[in-house]
């Protein structure tokens, strides 16, 4: 990791424009249609469906952002909202500022680091037990640094050290920075919309660095909705781009959480939930206040 920052700091000594374009391009397809997309919306939380070769491309994309494989990714993050910021959190800010930022990572108390063996196995096996089992997955995790070794000879080739020291070092170091604030600042300064359980939070600026993932406490009140910005105001790149796989028929059975239509449609329990075969958790119903609601579209 430290070599990784070192080498983020001497992009800046070989600036070039190219550089600078190839950076950004490669934290979009990185940030966000592997990791807000692809790890977190659709995998983590089943937020909408995907063919298999959509799956696996977005899969890949993420692993470019050097966050480990899908199946240690998945699991952290599940157990982050199985237990979130209580015992068990694995980056929770009760725990400590730095701790929750990148603390846990640097300590090895990370699923991260998964081998498959021991209690990283059962942890997988409980909580990811979807992906757990799938050899495309297990090879990713295994091996999520090759698409990065090979991206890296690509840029080299293409534009020599200074594509590499942009679209690699600086690209993923800057990414990992933006996708730890999710763990530690939106979940101490923001606003919150929801009375959820946790110390979630919404993040304007923390949204506008991770294409959407700082709507933390809209995404806390319901995981499973595939659209975290639910106000016009909110942007939420993610969101857009799973609309547009929608749009071109490379998903379905997209869950949405939006503000409630009229109360002649709610529930008892003010509650309006829409789509076959979808059911809030108790703990999820628990969680958001009477306004909100969820959609599924197919």
């Amino acid at each position: 990791m430290i070599f990784f920052h070192a080498c983020a700091v001497g992009a800046f000594f070989i600036f070039t424009w190219q550089a600078l374009a190839v950076a950004v391009l490669l934290w979009w397809i990185a940030g966000s249609l592997g990791i807000g997309m692809g790890y977190h919306r659709l995998l983590t939380h089943r937020g909408y469906e995907a063919p298999k070769p959509v799956e696996y491309f977005l899969s890949i994309c993420g692993s470019m952002a050097l966050e480990g494989g899908t199946i240690p990714w998945v699991a952290t993050h599940r157990v982050h909202h199985a237990f979130t910021d209580r015992e068990g959190d694995p980056h929770s800010p009760r725990d400590g500022r730095w701790w929750s930022h990148m603390g846990w990572i640097l300590t090895g108390h990370s699923i991260l680091s998964i081998n498959f063996k021991g209690r990283n196995r059962a942890i997988t096996s409980r909580y990811v037990p979807d992906l757990a089992n799938r050899p495309f997955h297990i090879w990713l995790s295994r091996l999520h640094w090759a698409p990065v070794m090979i991206l890296g000879l690509a840029l080299y080739a293409l534009g020599g050290w200074p594509f590499v020291l942009w679209g690699v070092f600086l690209r993923i170091v800057f990414s990992w920075h933006v996708t730890w604030f999710v763990n530690s600042v939106t979940h101490i300064w923001g606003n919150r919309r929801f009375a959820t359980r946790d110390d979630s939070r919404n993040s304007w600026w923390v949204a506008l660095l991770t294409f959407g993932e700082g709507w933390h406490n809209n995404h806390h009140a319901n995981p499973s909705s595939a659209r975290h910005g639910l106000c016009w105001y909110e942007l939420d790149i993610n969101w857009y781009g799973i609309r547009m796989l929608k749009l071109l028929g490379l998903a379905k059975a997209v869950r949405i959480a939006e503000f409630p239509k009229p109360k002649s449609e709610a529930s008892d329990d003010g509650m309006v939930l829409y789509g076959d075969n979808f059911e809030l958790s108790e703990t999820q119903v628990a969680l958001v206040k009477p306004w909100f609601q969820l959609k599924q579209h197919d």
